[in-house]
């Protein structure tokens, strides 16, 4: 008999859902959001709607592997492959390669991020607090693990209530609703290729497919406890998903048609709400998500590889320590080259939104193979959402990438 679960041991089970939120919500969904909304209004509202149906499904499928299988994304591609070496090899280099480039981009991001809120409140240059911060994570991540545990837990209230702070201001300011709704026409203003690209990626993460995976099989391990998968899942990307379209269309009622070149620019869209406080919370909101991200971007990264290549997941394993400092070394270096901040850490976002489509291949393949997933492979309508999610990433990652050169 199918068991039900009452709305409060639903709500108990979102720990999943909620890790890959508070991963995604970080420097790169402020500062896309905001550039968005101040340099082309309520136009790519569209964006934040179809990420938030793109992250409900692929990360659902992406959930449901693990629990079926109670094995990763990574894990689960190695096996199904391991009859035909030569194509296995391949596919796990291209998965590899994807996954590497987001994560660097991604890194360089989440250190820019916070070097800018720690920036606003010391007059110090971004430039040079970026790789010295750098420097620090690699040491907290080499090193001091466990107090990691308790600075994420600390952040994450930072980033909720940061995320609260935008809600409420998004009704404060009280926005167009016709011109918001008008928003949800899919169009790409001209110069708007780039942050339209950067506001999927920066929610549809591809490392965090094969982290949900890899939570949800820890986390539940029978089929009938798919049911509490799917709530954890929907409910926590929806939340996400009202966080990110609050900052954008805050940020299009309040800041349309200014320049957005610093964390203090950014904060202006907070004004309404929080007054002289707008600029030290908007640093300290940018600290506290960039921190939480970044310590997770190169533990992320490392866990595919071991998944690809066979690894274990400690530092006992040199290759996979080895692959953390890579990823932290590398976004020291970009962060610290010289670009534009914020131009960076929106560039940071479109490139996993230009890799995306490698990620969702890999998910929809999966998740709809019968000898994997049993009677709980995909349905038809899944399928469709699927490919429809691909379809529409690649199209746009195309043409990103066009415009960008």
């Amino acid at each position: 008999m199918k068991k039900h679960y009452t709305l409060k041991e639903k709500l108990m089970s979102v720990g999943p859902g909620m890790l890959i939120v508070g991963s995604f919500i970080g420097p790169g969904t402020v500062t896309s959001a905001t550039r968005a909304g101040a340099n082309h209004g309520y136009s790519l509202f569209w964006c934040v709607i179809f990420s938030v149906i793109a992250v409900i499904v692929l990360q659902g499928m992406a959930s449901r592997l693990g629990i079926i299988t109670q094995k990763g994304l990574a894990e689960n591609l190695v096996d199904d492959f391991k009859e035909t070496p030569a194509l296995q090899k391949c596919l796990c280099w291209l998965v590899a390669i994807s996954i590497a480039v987001g994560g660097f981009a991604y890194m360089a991001g989440d250190l820019t991020g916070t070097s800018i809120g720690i920036s606003a409140l010391t007059g110090i240059s971004p430039r040079i607090i970026a790789p010295l911060w750098g420097v620090c994570i690699l040491l907290i991540v080499s090193f001091a693990r466990e107090a990691v545990k308790f600075l994420e837990k600390l952040l994450g209230v930072c980033v909720s209530i940061m995320a609260i702070v935008f809600v409420i201001t998004m009704v404060v300011v009280k926005p167009d609703l016709g011109a918001v709704f008008s928003g949800i026409i899919p169009t790409i203003p001209n110069g708007g290729a780039l942050y339209c690209i950067s506001l999927i990626g920066t929610t549809v993460v591809p490392y965090n497919l094969y982290l949900h995976a890899a939570s949800s099989a820890k986390t539940w391990h029978r089929p009938e406890e798919l049911e509490l998968a799917r709530f954890s899942t929907n409910f926590s990307m929806v939340i996400g998903g009202v966080v990110t379209s609050a900052i954008l269309i805050t940020s299009a009622t309040v800041m349309q048609g200014m320049t957005v070149s610093n964390a203090m620019d950014m904060a202006i869209q907070l004004e309404p709400t929080l007054g002289s406080f707008a600029e030290p919370f908007m640093a300290i909101g940018l600290i506290a998500a960039g921190v939480s991200s970044a310590v997770c971007t190169p533990l992320g990264v490392s866990y595919v590889f071991a998944g690809l290549f066979g690894w274990e997941t400690n530092k006992g394993d040199k290759r996979y320590s080895i692959t953390n400092t890579a990823v932290l070394v590398t976004g020291i270096v970009l962060a610290a080259i010289g670009w534009d901040p914020l131009a960076l850490i929106v560039a940071a976002q479109a490139v996993n939104g230009v890799i995306l489509p490698v990620s969702v291949g890999v998910v929809l393949y999966l998740t709809s193979r019968k000898n994997i997933m049993g009677e709980h492979r995909n349905t038809m309508l899944q399928n469709l959402l699927g490919l429809a999610v691909f379809g529409i990433s690649l199209v746009i990652g195309i043409n990103s990438l066009v415009s960008l050169f």
